[in-house]
């Protein structure tokens, strides 16, 4: 029987993971697995080894006030895969977490192969730790096509599989008349995947969304939530009395709302890849607290937060970060682009362009599930 550890930091990795572990369970049945996950890993029979929001921690503050409590649960970690003794240590995105676990596992035991999907970004920011990472990782998959130059250059063996929010998925239909007013166009939020960060955009997405109603009638919002955070948003939309203001978890239900929105409004992260994959128009907004924004500020040596923009380098998605993002700002910029139809068609045209050049050419699950199926070997 064949071993294979996952570790995912956040929300995010945990679904990453699961799109690449559910091509490798039909391809194979002889291995056994275990994880740092969440939902997504667990709708597989994946069993975690202690619940994810342990460890989800947002920006450097945060982190830092919890150094004793992160080290702990990477020493716990570490030791957990040293016992369950994997043929493959497959650890996804969060490097600062990740990666460390990754790097002490090899000392102790350098038979583990290790592989590690969603490459560090270093071409934003400490592009020197790309040295260090060839002396504990056997492999590296990259969901961008750019970054393969930077590993490369250090002789670390890569693979290029992109990005698996681009993949097509299935059309499910779901009948959506008794969770929405058919009558009204839907304006999907995202207010990220970590609580943290959610409990920092929902007021600023609440006073937004009061500034919509008292203009128009025609809207229905709604938020897109992990199941740990729904019943926060739940209980603060209950505080609030909004009839128009919607919370879903389900991935089925979440894709199809999508489908139907008329725009978005996401918080920067890898969930703006899934609504420009979905061609529906949309702009990025984030805030942190001062001390973080001055830190990434100092660090980064980037002009752009989301994805497409760094790609094109420009603002193809608008950004509203930091003293931007606030109620008025994001009202402005939605009802600007919903008063100009050819603005939106205009985005939708650019980002489509960009993502065919990202795009892989088959999938990128399937990609990534071949290269750690090479590694198990027979």
């Amino acid at each position: 029987m064949k071993k294979i550890f996952i570790i995912t930091g956040e929300p995010s990795g945990d679904k990453l993971a699961s799109t690449v572990i559910s091509k490798i369970k039909k391809n194979r049945s002889d291995i056994e697995y275990l994880s740092v996950g969440g939902f997504h890993l667990n709708k597989l029979g994946i069993k975690s080894i202690y619940e994810l929001k342990e460890v989800t921690y947002i920006g450097f503050t945060s982190v830092i006030l919890n150094l004793f409590k992160i080290r702990n649960k990477i020493n716990e970690t570490v030791k957990s895969i040293i016992e369950f003794n994997p043929d493959i240590l497959f650890s996804v995105d969060s490097p600062d977490f990740t990666l460390r676990i990754a790097e002490k596992v090899k000392k102790i035991n350098p038979n583990i192969k290790t592989i590690h999907y969603v490459a560090p970004q270093v071409w934003v920011w400490r592009e020197g730790r790309v040295k260090k990472f060839k002396n504990f990782l056997d492999h590296i998959l990259l969901l961008f096509n750019f970054e393969k130059k930077y590993f490369d250059k250090e002789n670390i063996k890569n693979t290029f599989v992109g990005h698996p929010l681009l993949e097509n998925k299935e059309n499910v239909k779901i009948d959506l008349s008794n969770l929405i007013d058919n009558n009204k166009k839907i304006i999907s939020l995202f207010a990220g995947s970590r609580t943290s960060e959610t409990k920092i955009l929902l007021p600023i997405l609440f006073d937004f969304i009061l500034l919509m109603n008292r203009k128009f009638n025609k809207f229905n919002f709604v938020f897109h939530s992990t199941d740990q955070n729904k019943n926060l948003i739940n209980n603060e939309i209950k505080k609030r009395n909004f009839n128009n203001v919607e919370v879903i978890s389900d991935e089925k239900i979440k894709s199809q709302i999508l489908s139907n929105s008329i725009f978005a409004v996401s918080k920067s992260g890898t969930v703006s890849l899934e609504i420009c994959n979905a061609k529906i128009p949309s702009i990025i907004i984030y805030k942190m607290n001062f001390l973080n924004f001055l830190i990434v500020k100092f660090l980064v040596k980037i002009k752009f937060a989301n994805i497409i923009n760094i790609i094109n380098q420009k603002e193809i998605i608008p950004e509203l970060i930091q003293n931007e993002c606030n109620a008025k700002e994001i009202f402005r910029s939605v009802v600007y682009f919903l008063k100009n139809p050819d603005l939106m068609k205009k985005q939708i045209n650019d980002i489509s362009k960009t993502l065919n050049e990202i795009k892989s050419k088959t999938s990128s699950s399937s990609e990534a599930s071949a290269v750690i199926l090479s590694y198990l070997g027979s």
